[in-house]
């Protein structure tokens, strides 16, 4: 799986997300890609926008990241189709891109919230959570003081017609309630997919949960979904080869 993490000035979750992919997945075609390069690379699988604080969070959270220079060709790539997965900031980001719809804003509570929270999984039809179960509970931390997901009534209509809501804030039991929603986020919203299901933002952060020595290995599941995905696409290529 030939993946490609952008770095911009401020991320600090890069080097998790390399580590997550690189040595607990065990890809070793995995490499940063800085924001000032004007293309992510050739035959690309998947690109990570990670979490953190793009230059500072300055003017408003991935509003500035969205200009860099490599942004171009993440935004060339993800509308023709290649894997994008946006974490935390790089959730941010997305939808300052365009490439996701709605925006995040400060938390309900205007604290920067870190923490380990729930999530209830409302699909896994997706090339992101294949290797889950409908309902499945996981244990993912958040760390942001911006992770409040709006959007009109009609962008959050659309979300939930389309089936686009990945993941939800719950309870341990799965239960999505107010409660246990950490940031004020509409309808409980952690992760939601683009519509023609490429490109996933999600605030929690499952590459700080890939390990039990972390506490919680739940996040692992997206990466090796991903991997799936891509194994099974390599597969299918190959025998339609076979088959000519």
């Amino acid at each position: 799986m030939k993946t490609r993490i952008i770095v911009f000035p401020g991320s600090n979750c890069d080097h998790d997300a390399m580590h997550a992919v690189r040595n607990v997945l065990g890809e070793p075609d995995t490499e940063f890609v800085w924001h000032k390069e004007d293309s992510i690379g050739e035959d690309v699988d998947l690109v990570i926008l990670p979490g953190g604080f793009s230059y500072g969070d300055y003017l408003r959270t991935g509003a500035i990241a969205r200009f860099s220079p490599v942004m171009k060709d993440v935004i060339r790539y993800a509308n023709e189709g290649g894997t994008v997965l946006g974490i935390c900031n790089g959730f941010q980001v997305l939808c300052e891109s365009g490439l996701l719809p709605g925006v995040l804003i400060r938390n309900e509570s205007l604290k920067f919230v870190c923490k380990e929270t729930y999530l209830k999984t409302e699909r896994t039809d997706t090339r992101f959570t294949s290797e889950l179960v409908p309902g499945e509970v996981l244990r993912i931390p958040i760390a942001h003081g911006e992770g409040n997901y709006i959007a009109t009534d009609e962008v959050l209509a659309d979300l939930e017609q389309n089936n686009q809501v990945v993941f939800r804030y719950s309870n341990e039991n799965g239960n999505v309630i107010r409660s246990a929603n950490p940031n004020g986020s509409q309808n409980n919203i952690a992760g939601i997919v683009s519509k023609e299901g490429n490109v996933l933002g999600m605030m929690p952060h499952p590459e700080r949960a890939c390990e039990t020595i972390l506490g919680s290995a739940d996040g692992l599941k997206v990466f090796q979904s991903l991997r799936d995905h891509f194994d099974f696409a390599v597969a299918a290529s190959q025998h339609s080869v076979l088959s000519t």
